[in-house]
């Protein structure tokens, strides 16, 4: 899969983007998939205590907000590390930084 494009059942490239993402880290190990839906859900519901959920781009964000959680308790990349990157490293295409950023 091309993380690149936007498959057609993703609305957004980022979208895809953190999908295949979560699916190469567990495939590569960095987490299992029980660990992934409880965490997941962790993220969901500290979403919604800050505003309504409605399945749509904060549906994505919390799955990016999952792996940074998970990356980081696992020490696969440090916060610090991590806060820097956002900073000035690559990003998703998220709606918030497109590809000529």
């Amino acid at each position: 899969m091309n993380i690149l494009t936007t498959p057609a059942n993703f609305k957004a490239p980022w979208h895809g983007q953190a999908f295949a993402l979560a699916v190469t880290l567990n495939e590569a190990g960095v987490f299992g998939w029980p660990e992934w839906t409880q965490a997941f859900g962790e993220s969901l519901d500290t979403m919604r205590k800050d505003t309504p959920l409605d399945g749509s781009d904060d549906y994505y964000t919390a799955w990016i907000a999952t792996l940074e959680r998970i990356l980081c308790d696992r020490d696969v990349v440090a916060a610090d590390a991590l806060a820097q990157m956002k900073k000035t490293g690559p990003r998703l295409l998220t709606p918030l930084r497109t590809a000529t950023q």
